[in-house]
């Protein structure tokens, strides 16, 4: 009964529009003085652990440096060398938005950010060139879940500090699934655009791709400099966040030099800004986790698992199901925090494989950003084209996605290959 008031009280306070994180937050007070009758230095104890962790330091280095990134001009150039790739391609400007996404995820980390930062050079771009508004949204929200899937990733630090797994090898699994992801969404727009007439750039001969790629190559450089010192041992994800740091400010400032000095001053406001929220979704979540813990929400969903099945492949399949769901009225990082401490236990009675699992959840849940009426990268791309967000073409984009969700259920070497090949 005490788990069903919880979590309805969270519900209601959603419906009324409270922020996530309030609400988690009010609810878990509320049952902590009159329910389970618990000290309420609790709530203070269990806030301040959960973010007093090395490795969420990291989140605030990673945010760092994308906004520097983008300051610095990378971001366009990464589009620049996108266009000369696949500008040709049917839906040539829209398949340039997914290939940016893609190169842009191995530099911010967060879905957010490359929304915000594709989006405000691509949506204008496909408006410009007749594309319906509602796709060239949904073209960039759907491509930006491939930020915290493909490395390095945010939320992949997050679940590392959660469940102890090791960030290195998390990043080294999303690799394989990333491109996936990014393939299957250059399949559905270039069925769309021929069925839509959508037009292409004529195909740039090698001989003027060659300065474009030159240009670009600092930018490019990026990510294998960040993510070269974890895969090596030579550095933990934190440091690797320092040094993306440190190589965006040279780049920006010795190499392109679009970043001033005073721009630092904004930079850093922006990114304290940006990491104050996840940061305080983090500690919300931990507080409202361990009162479903305490209430027992893991016996109640092992047992109903359980009941239903023995297979790992079905179980696995129930969760796409109910993270799918899950992520139509929560957030990714809520998700994730609230219902993995809750399903791991029962993947381990599975015997999944701790990388297999891990990416099936954050796939599943980043696809739950581009669901309405919660999806978060929907309401930043819809924003951008500046249509409503039921005129946002994204479920042909989330179906694609969840198929690569479930090939992952069946081949779990799509996950685990990279990993076993450096580690």
């Amino acid at each position: 009964m005490e788990i069903v008031v919880l979590i309805g009280g969270f519900m209601l306070l959603l419906l009324l529009g409270v922020p996530c994180a309030t609400a988690m937050l009010f609810v878990s007070l509320v049952d902590i003085l009159f329910v389970s009758e618990l000290p309420i230095t609790l709530l203070a104890d269990s806030m301040i652990g959960s973010v007093n962790s090395f490795t969420l330091l990291a989140v605030p280095f990673f945010v760092l440096a994308g906004s520097i990134m983008n300051r610095a001009g990378v971001t366009a150039r990464l589009i620049n060398c996108a266009r000369v790739l696949v500008g040709h391609f049917h839906g040539g400007t829209a398949q340039v938005s997914i290939v940016g996404c893609m190169f842009f995820s191995g530099i911010s980390g967060s879905a957010s950010a490359d929304a915000a930062a594709i989006g405000t050079m691509m949506i204008p771009a496909m408006k410009r060139e007749g594309y319906d508004p509602g796709f060239a949204a949904g073209v960039v929200a759907s491509a930006a879940t491939m930020g915290p899937i493909i490395p390095p990733s945010i939320v992949m630090v997050i679940y590392g500090a959660i469940t102890n797994l090791s960030i290195g090898a998390l990043f080294l699994a999303g690799f394989l699934p990333g491109i996936l992801i990014g393939l299957s969404l250059m399949i559905i727009v270039r069925l769309m655009a021929v069925r839509r007439k959508y037009p292409r750039a004529a195909r740039v001969p090698w001989r003027y791709r060659w300065p474009v790629f030159l240009d670009a190559l600092p930018a490019l450089l990026a990510p294998v400099i960040i993510l070269g010192g974890m895969f090596s041992g030579m550095t933990t994800a934190t440091e690797a966040g320092v040094i993306a740091c440190v190589y965006g400010l040279a780049v920006g400032l010795f190499w392109y030099r679009e970043i001033k000095l005073a721009d630092l001053r904004l930079l850093l406001a922006e990114s304290v800004e940006m990491t104050a929220i996840p940061m305080f979704i983090v500690a919300a979540s931990a507080v409202f986790g361990f009162m479903l813990t305490i209430h027992g929400l893991g016996e109640i969903l092992g047992g109903l698992l359980h009941g239903v099945t023995d297979s790992q492949i079905v179980f696995l399949l129930l969760v796409v199901v109910l993270l799918t769901i899950v992520g139509l009225f929560l957030d990714g990082i809520p998700a994730l925090l609230i219902f993995v401490p809750v399903l791991l236990p029962l993947a381990q009675l599975y015997q999944v494989d701790p990388l297999q699992f891990a990416l099936i959840v954050i796939i599943v849940i980043m696809i739950g950003t581009v669901t309405p009426p919660i999806g978060l990268q929907l309401y930043i791309a819809a924003a951008i084209a500046r249509v409503p967000i039921g005129k946002v073409v994204a479920w042909p984009f989330v179906w694609a996605m969840t198929s690569v969700a479930v090939l992952l259920v069946f081949f779990p070497q799509i996950v685990t290959f990279i990993p076993r090949l450096f580690m």
